[in-house]
């Protein structure tokens, strides 16, 4: 292959639609439905830290707590995270056991657009617990464009 094909292959590539981000809130209710089933999700014991305006999307500091005496008979056993816009709707999932102390997972994620994040978490009970929240991205990671 010559360099002319080349470049008008990658100029042709470059000119079809893509989808940007695929994940939809329906995405995102078919990830949390894989991840508890049919149990009851509750909207209590979870904080889910993050600020509400995020700049830049690229790097966006997100803590999840959990309410729990982290005891051998009473633990947070999973933390979940997430999102109805970014390509993949589940953004992390961490095993916890009562050996880890706490119940708190702290990260940084790229948000591609202004979407709802949920984080949810699962007792050794057998219990869903969640809570989410609403970010407004002004500059979505992953899009930016050189000038």
């Amino acid at each position: 292959m010559d360099r002319r094909r080349f470049l008008a292959g990658t100029a042709v590539l470059a000119l079809l639609p893509f989808d940007r981000a695929a994940a939809t809130p329906d995405a995102m209710a078919e990830a949390i439905r894989k991840v508890v089933g049919g149990a009851v999700v509750r909207e209590e014991r979870v904080k889910l830290d993050m600020p509400p305006l995020i700049e830049n999307g690229n790097t966006v500091p997100l803590t999840v707590s959990v309410e729990s005496p982290m005891t051998d008979g009473d633990y947070v056993k999973a933390i979940h995270v997430f999102n109805e816009k970014n390509p993949q709707p589940n953004v992390l999932s961490a095993k916890l056991s009562p050996r880890t102390g706490r119940a708190v997972v702290g990260t940084r994620i790229k948000l591609g657009d202004s979407q709802k994040i949920v984080a949810i978490a699962e007792t050794s009970d057998g219990k869903f617990w969640s809570a989410s929240a609403d970010v407004i991205v002004t500059l979505a990671a992953c899009l930016e464009e050189s000038t």
